[in-house]
């Protein structure tokens, strides 16, 4: 670990802080998070652990942040497994790393794609580039086939673009820096939304008790599903 020995004092802390954190929001739940108890499973005083988070709401964010650069990270480390030429792959690849994260990790998951947690709300300017990354990957796959002539996609739009929804799909392309067209950025804008969707279904247990009995193997059509609609191959 580069830096002073400040420094490293500093970083090995505020990763004790996260584990714990992230301990209580799976036996807690992330409106009960206390700062005093953290502390306290940290063997120090409130008015320490006070100098590195300042309150509950920063504690949410440094979990939030947290939870978003762990998930890009094992989709984005999924991904780079697969040669680049398989297109089609590489997206099963990432569906798969989404719900794999979200089974070993679902008190995390929940406080990011769950319900809200009253009373708090994300800042921006600290949450948006770790929770876009996941997109941006997507956007990558999709410029990356979309280059190579393996994304199929449709002679018509899939229904009428809207000014309201072309500005929409323009800001992504300024956003993401990417060109893709509108039929593209909507497929690939629906198609991460039913991956999470289908995850959140099983993580919060909307398929019932037994899952339909094999969730993984419904997750693994519905990845098929989407490849094909989307037009990867």
């Amino acid at each position: 670990m580069a830096g002073t020995p400040r420094e490293r004092a500093r970083a090995r802390t505020m990763e004790d802080i996260t584990r714990i954190g992230r301990q209580h929001l799976a036996e807690y739940g992330a409106a009960a998070l206390s700062l005093r108890a953290v502390a306290r499973d940290l063997g120090v005083v409130s008015s320490a652990v006070y100098r590195y988070v300042k309150s509950r709401d920063d504690l949410l964010t440094l979990l939030v942040v947290h939870g978003y650069d762990e998930l890009a990270d094992s989709v984005a480390g999924a991904v780079a497994e697969v040669p680049k030429e398989h297109h089609r792959d590489r997206f099963l690849a990432l569906g798969r790393a989404i719900r794999r994260w979200a089974l070993t990790e679902p008190a995390t998951y929940a406080l990011l794609y769950g319900s809200p947690v009253p009373g708090y709300r994300a800042p921006a300017e600290q949450t948006t580039e770790p929770g876009t990354r996941v997109a941006r990957i997507v956007l990558e796959l999709a410029s990356e086939a979309h280059a190579a002539g393996r994304l199929e996609l449709p002679t018509e739009a899939d229904a009428p673009t809207t000014p309201e929804l072309a500005a929409g799909l323009e800001g992504i392309r300024t956003q993401f820096a990417v060109t893709l067209p509108d039929e593209a950025l909507s497929r690939g804008v629906l198609t991460l939304a039913s991956i999470f969707g289908c995850i959140s279904f099983e993580v919060f247990g909307q398929y019932g008790p037994d899952g339909l009995g094999d969730p993984e193997a419904l997750f693994e059509q519905h990845l098929q599903v989407l490849a094909d609609q989307v037009g990867l191959h």
